[in-house]
Formats: structure tokens, C-alpha cells, sequence
């Protein structure tokens, strides 16, 4: 038994921690009728709903299926890095990083692989991570800090994209450098595949109308209720199996922080001091604590102490960046090069922190000009 909980808390870290940090508040506050109130429903079923919704096109293979459409003809390395990095980058706006990363990834390296042209898996994944990692950044529904800041904020769909469209603009063009700067050679690859014919078409454009369903809520045309109930009900009827592929980790790490943050503003003595360090200084302090707790906890803390929501936004999103943590679905590539490259580990982690460091610091100084501007 104790070996199973000591598994369980070393895949699942972030909810471990999250889970014990509730269990000790809770000792100090003991749990009573306000505890219902912490909790953000709306923000859990919205992103349960999205979850779903892209979990079922990720099995048609959708993703995969317009990555090949779009490699089909190229000629060198540089068209081929430049669609399977720039690929993660725009798709992560609507379908999350971690969707993003856990589809374009293994596929790239199939590419690689198929190209002949292995020796670009370091810079490849890398790029593909940050990435995915900057253009979730600009859509609310991009991560999972996203959703929930911006449905905190009040904000409307058009002044999020606002905020972050800059920082957007500035990954774009850092991307295209990183790209231009790696050597080019030429390639022959086909990426014809027989199974595109059998792509399901009816359930495909069911798995679209549900995430429509789930842009009305982000828009606020609807309540995030409503599409759990209707996106449940369609998988019950026609894909059980999807409900396995939701990641509960994620929500049980919400409820955890819900919880523990609710229970730690009912404590005058740390609500102050929390408060005093976060004055004026919500982006840096986002940045940093991404950096050790990863940014959705950094997030979700944070915001029970500030109400300054387009710092929180911009601290968190720009904090994704850094070490391996810093976003929780940086892991997703690791493990990838990991478990199929053992020997690349290594060099894999120091361009990846270079990389990372440097693209931080290029926004940060966005940041900084913008702020004073």
C-alpha cells in the first residue's frame, strides 16, 4: 500500500502537494458551510467540458490528420521545422498546451524519423514546447490559468487577447528567428496516409458543435453547466471511453488549491503578508513561483490575494517559462525524449533551460517597456 500511495505521489506530484496543502489548512480552519463557497464551479466544468471535447478529436485524429496535410510537398528542413513548430503554436490557442504538446510532439518525431533528420530532436521538441507553451498564452481557453483568471477577471474575450497579443507577436517572431537560425538541408518525405479515408466525419463535427458549445460559455453566452451536461450526455451515448482520457489529476488539483486558498484568506495574520509581498509586484512574483510550483498552482494562489487580474495573467503566462516545472505540460515533452532517447536526456534539459531562460528574458524586458510605457 505504501508503495502505491508513493507511486501515485510521484506521477502525480502537483495534486500531492495540493492535496496536502488542503489537508493542513483544513486543520487549521476545520471544515464548515463556507467551504462550499471556495470552489470555482464554473471554471472546473468549463475546463472538464474542453477536456473532453478535445480528448475525443485528438482519438479521431484530427490534429495528426491536418499536420500531414500540411507537411504534404514540403522540400527542406526548414518548411518542415517551421509547420511542426509553428503547428503546437496556433493550435495550443484553442485546443490547450498540453493537448497541443502530447499531439505534435510524437508526431514531429515520427516526421524526424521519417526524414531522416534525427539529429534535430533537440532543437525540434524544444521549440515545439516553448511554442506551445507562448501560444496558449493568448486565447482564455489556452490553459488552464488562462480559464480560470479570465473567468475571475470579468474580462471580456477581446481585451484578453489585448492584453496578451503582444507577448504573442514577440514569441511569433522569436520562433521564426530560432528556426531561420538552425541549418537547412533538403528532404524527401511523403506523408500520404490511407487512414485519412477513414476519418469519422458525423462524430468529428459532433466533437466541433461541443466545442462551439464551449465557446459560448467562454464567451458567456452560456453556463458552463450547460455544456457538461450536453457534452456528457453525448459521450454516455456514443464514447464512453472518452471519460478515461480526462485528465481528473488537473481538476482534483484545483479543488486541492480551492481549498487550501480559500481556507488561508480566512487567516488575517498570512492574508497580510501575502498581500504586502504581492503589491505592485504580481508579475514578478507569478514568474517566480511559477518557477518552483509550476503556473496553474502559482496562479490559483495567488489570485485569492490580488484582484490586479491582468498581472496575474501576465505573470503566469510569462512563468510558464524557465525550469522543466514552470508549466506542468513542459513535462509532456520531456518524457517523450525520455522514454525514446534516454541517452539525449541530458543535453535535451540545458537547451531546454537555455532556451527557456532566454525567451523569459526577452518578455520580461516586453514586460517591463510595456508597463512603464
Amino acid at each position: 500500500m505504501f508503495k502505491k500511495l508513493f507511486g501515485f505521489a510521484k506521477k502525480e506530484a502537483v495534486l500531492s502537494v495540493a492535496f496536502l496543502l488542503a489537508v493542513i489548512s483544513a486543520f487549521i480552519i476545520p471544515p464548515d458551510i463556507n467551504y462550499f463557497g471556495y470552489i470555482d464551479w464554473n471554471t472546473l466544468l468549463l475546463l472538464y467540458s474542453l477536456m473532453a471535447v478535445m480528448a475525443g478529436l485528438q482519438k479521431l485524429g484530427v490534429f495528426s490528420l491536418i499536420g500531414r496535410k500540411l507537411l504534404f510537398g514540403i522540400s527542406n528542413t526548414r518548411q518542415m521545422l517551421l509547420i511542426l513548430v509553428f503547428l503546437p503554436f496556433f493550435f495550443s490557442m484553442l485546443i490547450t498546451n498540453d493537448v497541443s504538446l502530447i499531439t505534435f510532439v510524437p508526431f514531429g518525431l515520427i516526421v524526424l524519423r521519417m526524414s531522416e533528420r534525427e539529429k534535430l530532436i533537440i532543437p525540434l521538441v524544444v521549440l515545439q514546447t516553448i511554442a506551445a507553451n507562448l501560444g496558449s498564452m493568448l486565447m482564455p481557453m489556452g490553459n488552464p490559468q488562462n480559464l480560470y483568471l479570465y473567468a475571475q477577471s470579468g474580462m471580456s474575450p477581446v481585451d484578453f487577447v489585448l492584453l496578451m497579443l503582444p507577448y504573442s507577436i514577440v514569441s511569433a517572431l522569436f520562433l521564426l528567428a530560432a528556426v531561420m537560425l538552425i541549418k537547412s538541408g533538403s528532404i524527401s518525405v511523403s506523408m500520404t496516409d490511407r487512414n485519412d479515408e477513414k476519418l469519422d466525419i458525423p462524430l468529428c463535427i459532433c466533437y466541433m458543435a461541443g466545442f462551439f458549445i464551449c465557446l459560448l460559455c467562454v464567451a458567456k453566452f452560456l453556463p458552463p453547466i450547460a455544456a457538461a451536461v450536453v457534452i456528457s450526455v453525448f459521450l454516455i451515448i456514443k464514447d464512453k471511453s472518452i471519460f478515461a482520457k480526462i485528465d481528473y489529476s488537473l481538476l482534483g488539483t484545483f479543488i486541492c488549491f480551492f481549498i487550501f486558498i480559500g481556507n488561508m484568506g480566512r487567516i488575517d495574520s498570512f492574508c497580510g503578508f501575502l498581500e504586502q509581498i504581492l503589491a505592485g509586484n504580481e508579475e514578478i512574483v507569478a514568474i517566480l513561483s511559477s518557477q518552483i510550483i509550476s503556473n496553474v498552482p502559482a496562479a490559483l494562489l495567488l489570485s485569492g490575494f490580488s484582484s490586479d487580474w491582468e498581472a496575474l495573467i501576465i505573470g503566469t503566462n510569462l512563468g510558464g517559462l524557465g525550469t522543466l516545472i514552470a508549466s506542468m505540460a513542459s513535462l509532456i515533452s520531456y518524457k517523450q525524449v525520455a522514454g525514446r532517447y534516454p541517452k539525449l536526456k541530458g543535453k535535451y534539459l540545458a537547451v531546454f533551460t537555455a532556451a527557456n531562460i532566454a525567451m523569459l528574458f526577452v518578455l520580461v524586458l516586453l514586460m517591463l517597456f510595456l508597463t512603464r510605457a
